[in-house]
């Protein structure tokens, strides 16, 4: 699967420090070798959410990637923000689907 991200994404993962970057990088290795999604889940409107037990939430899209799936990373966050920052993925995601 091929990875995309948006500029928030980046400017989000590029806030955590050295474990929790290495922690979403390897979820992202994972993804992108095998298709394992680990804990998901679907919010709605092309919406959908990984989703790790220390409340770490990554919001993304699955989107045409031509000969490959591709999955487009909107946004990082935590559960404690979880409905703004699923509301301005939703928004994230508006701007960047063709």
């Amino acid at each position: 699967m091929d990875i995309r991200i948006t500029p928030e994404f980046e400017d989000w993962l590029d806030g955590l420090n050295a474990r929790e970057r290495a922690q979403v990088d390897d979820r992202l290795d994972r993804l992108q070798s095998s298709d394992h999604f680990g804990d998901m889940k679907r919010l709605g409107d092309d919406l959908l959410e990984l989703r790790w037990r220390n409340g770490r939430r990554v919001y993304f899209a699955l989107v045409d990637g031509g000969d490959e799936a591709a999955a487009l990373m909107l946004l990082g966050g935590s559960k404690n923000g979880q409905d703004r920052d699923i509301s301005h993925a939703r928004r994230i995601l508006e701007r960047e689907a063709p």
